[in-house]
């Protein structure tokens, strides 16, 4: 069976090799890639999008493939995750995107988000999903408002050495709740 959700102007889908080369170019992007420790080479991306797909396979949920309705084109991920570092809220679903510069600034993050957080919650009964990014990348987490999530506090990200500026981590929360509507 194939795992897809549709929003009104985006398919969230399984990843195809096709996806794969503007995947790598994404990953290599400075300005794309500004608030992680860095940037990914082909063989990196590469890894990735096979654990992506394994994740995929294996759990029914994971980062899925973003695709712009309208004109068929991947513009990159959204979707949850099984986050594992150590950490006080860990292991725990969190829910993460990333988008080629040329989708930025017109909703495709909020709207696949919100879809993504719908499905957990509704077809896959997840009872809460965390986001969490660097305190200095305000446009993530806008998108984290935006989609409902509240934040519940700040952390160090024991996989970010403690003189980086992206060390510090802000984290939000959603909890499903029967009588809360889904934004």
């Amino acid at each position: 069976m194939k795992l897809y959700i549709e929003t009104e102007r985006l398919l969230l889908r399984e990843w195809n090799l096709n996806d794969l080369p503007i995947f790598i170019k994404m990953n290599q992007d400075p300005e794309i890639m500004e608030f992680f420790p860095k940037t990914l080479d082909s063989k990196e991306s590469t890894d990735f999008y096979q654990r992506i797909c394994k994740e995929l396979d294996e759990a029914k949920y994971g980062l899925f493939a973003v695709e712009r309705k309208s004109d068929h084109k991947f513009i990159g991920y959204t979707g949850l995750h099984k986050a594992c570092f150590p950490a006080n809220f860990t292991p725990c679903i969190e829910i993460g995107w990333r988008l080629i510069k040329d989708a930025w600034n017109q909703g495709y993050a909020t709207e696949a988000a919100k879809a993504c957080l719908r499905y957990g919650f509704i077809n896959l009964n997840i009872k809460e999903i965390y986001s969490f990014t660097a305190a200095i990348n305000k446009r993530s987490e806008r998108i984290m408002q935006k989609i409902g999530l509240q934040k519940i506090g700040e952390f160090d990200h024991p996989n970010v050495v403690p003189e980086n500026r992206l060390c510090r981590h802000v984290l939000y929360k959603s909890f499903h709740s029967e009588d809360k509507p889904l934004t």
